[in-house]
């Protein structure tokens, strides 16, 4: 019996043992069927790691990404003043960097540049600056920008000699971080890569860019137009952008400097035909003015002149410059004693010689406003000279340009323009090749670029014919910051931004104040009054008037009289009122003496008091 218990008990005591790793086996499975697994996101695909357990419930996990910033420092609602701000995390880099002309008002003032505020705050983020061409407007800036921060330089070959002629001008050669990159070529800069894609423009080696970044594609075009004829057989890589296009590019800033003109803009080469037709069996000097970058314009040029048996002289310092340059990298193609000297002009007959110069915007100082007015010392025109202007005026320059061609038909030299013949089309796309860049491409979000108000809305409702969306079209401002991811695009603030004034070596000493005493100046002239009194508040000397720019004292003596006799009241009642403290004294002449000249001649000249104290 006592066995028979045992047993039992034994039995009993395995089957509870069984029962309970059943139990346990039971609750592992339970568990083992809630696992969720682990995905990892990489380049937008989840890659889910699995366990070798049962999976009931699958979620995504993924790192929040940061935000792209893209804060344009220039170029919008204006042409000129190029570069924009591309900052993702703790990486910045810079598009262009680029120079404005001066506007009619900005009296004396050589170059107006962007502020550069934003980037001397942040210029432990900045990777480099990356250039889409060699206009002024893409690159004039530059030096000014590396006396401030010295940072590394990316471009194209053409791109890297005109950028080095401008640093070795300031001195700043030897310092600068220079790269040439080739186009197609990918460079990396920080957290961000940006490809160099061949573009075309009326300058050799100009790129569009891709800026890959860890939230997405954006493509900025630079300058462009889609010329399928262009003078040195480079293309713009409509393949490349097409395939970006395919994979998904978030952003696109594109060129809007045409986005009012219908249509296509003419290949570079249908100007060398009409060069050719002038050329043919002229008898007369030939003298042609162009912008000194338009290197295609200039070969073509060098083709017609060669092609009939021409000398080609320059003039222009920037002319000449450019030429050196582009001829040293293989830009210009031009058999040998092509190019002579200008001085060297008078040992050939007028049907051998071409003279290209600058001056095709009519600029007062300008070699070919110095010819019309007889003032060059090398050139003069005569009627036996046929004159090309090969180029439109830049809005502002029409009346200067006008007034050129109307000096030099005076003299009698023949003048053929933009008016009487196809001697200039444009470098920028119109509104067909506009809609082909944003088939092309198909961006999520477009930003017009590069161009003045009526263009960026011009280049907006072409966008909105293409089909992108009014909510995916984002009209930028200059300091304004974009903040913008695979979901969504909204601007977020605005940095420093602003107009910085170049007045010979002078960079921003001269600002709005100093503008308006300029403008003041032109517009009603100066008075100076100068007074010499005693301690006491007698006059000992004056008052003595000086005037610049309001009347001839000779011819005006009953004014100035009265001047005088008021000047001398006021003193006499500071001195009675015991009045000593010279701004007081000064202050009340000026006021006095502002409402009587105005009384006296609806004018309001500058008045500058400089008074003298005898001890």
């Amino acid at each position: 019996m006592e066995e028979i218990k045992k047993s039992n008990e034994k039995a009993k005591k395995a089957t509870n043992t069984k029962n309970v790793r059943k139990q346990k086996s039971n609750t592992k499975k339970t568990k083992n069927e809630n696992l969720k697994p682990i995905v990892i996101k990489h380049n937008s695909k989840a890659v889910v790691k699995v366990e070798d357990k049962p999976l009931a419930i699958k979620e995504e996990f993924s790192f929040k990404k940061e935000n792209l910033k893209i804060i344009p420092l220039g170029g919008i609602e204006e042409i000129g003043k190029n570069i924009t701000v591309f900052e993702y995390g703790n990486d910045i880099i810079l598009v262009d960097c680029g120079v404005a002309f001066p506007e009619e008002d900005m009296l004396g003032i050589d170059l107006v540049i962007p502020d550069f505020s934003y980037l001397v705050k942040n210029k432990e983020k900045i990777r480099g600056l990356v250039i889409t061409h060699g206009h002024e407007d893409h690159i004039g800036s530059i030096a000014y920008l590396l006396k401030e921060i010295n940072v590394p330089i990316y471009a194209t070959k053409l791109t890297i000699g005109l950028i080095q002629n401008k640093l070795e001008e300031h001195h700043l050669a030897k310092t600068a971080k220079l790269h040439t990159v080739k186009q197609g070529q990918i460079i990396v800069l920080g957290k961000m890569r940006v490809e160099f894609i061949r573009s075309c423009h009326s300058i050799p080696d100009s790129v569009a860019l891709a800026i890959h970044t860890p939230v997405g594609t954006v493509v900025h075009t630079g300058d462009f137009k889609i010329d399928y004829t262009p003078i040195d057989d480079q293309k713009i890589d409509l393949g490349r952008l097409a395939e970006l296009g395919n994979r998904g590019v978030l952003a696109l800033l594109s060129d809007s400097t045409n986005a009012e003109r219908k249509g296509y803009t003419m290949s570079e080469s249908t100007v060398g035909e009409v060069f050719d037709k002038l050329f043919l069996n002229c008898k007369k000097r030939i003298v042609i003015a162009t912008f000194a970058s338009n290197m295609h314009r200039v070969q073509q040029i060098v083709n017609s002149a060669v092609a009939n048996n021409r000398k080609i002289a320059v003039c222009g310092r920037s002319m000449i410059n450019m030429i050196n340059t582009a001829a040293e990298l293989g830009y210009i193609h031009a058999p040998k004693n092509t190019f002579i000297e200008i001085d060297m002009i008078k040992n050939y007959s007028d049907d051998q010689l071409v003279i290209i110069t600058t001056g095709s915007q009519g600029e007062p100082m300008s070699a070919l406003t110095r010819m019309a007015n007889g003032e060059h010392r090398k050139v003069n025109i005569n009627s036996n000279d046929l004159v090309i202007i090969s180029a439109t005026p830049i809005p502002g320059n029409e009346k200067f340009v006008a007034k050129v061609i109307d000096d030099l038909m005076k003299i009698g030299a023949e003048v053929v323009y933009s008016s009487l013949a196809d001697v200039h089309v444009s470098g920028h796309a119109c509104q067909e090749e506009q809609k082909l860049m944003l088939s092309l491409v198909r961006p999520k979000y477009f930003i017009p670029v590069h161009g003045e108000y009526r263009q960026l809305i011009a280049h907006r409702n072409t966008a909105r014919l293409v089909g992108i969306t009014a909510d995916n079209i984002i009209l930028m401002k200059n300091g304004r910051v974009l903040e913008i991811n695979e979901n969504e695009a909204k601007l977020t603030g605005s940095v420093q931004v602003g107009k910085v004034f170049v007045d010979g070596l002078g960079v921003g000493d001269v600002g709005n104040i100093v503008l308006r005493d300029r403008q003041h100046l032109s517009q009603d002239g100066l008075i100076i009054v100068v007074l010499t009194m005693d301690s006491v508040g007698n006059v000992i000397a004056g008052p003595d008037i000086i005037s610049r720019g309001f009347v001839y004292v000779r011819e005006s003596e009953n004014l100035m009289d009265g001047v005088k006799e008021l000047i001398n009241i006021e003193v006499m009642r500071c001195v009675d009122s015991h009045i000593t403290e010279w701004s007081v004294i000064k202050s009340t002449i000026k006021d006095s003496l502002r409402e009587y000249i105005f009384q006296k001649t609806k004018r309001n000249p500058m008045i500058l008091p400089i008074f003298m104290e005898v001890k």
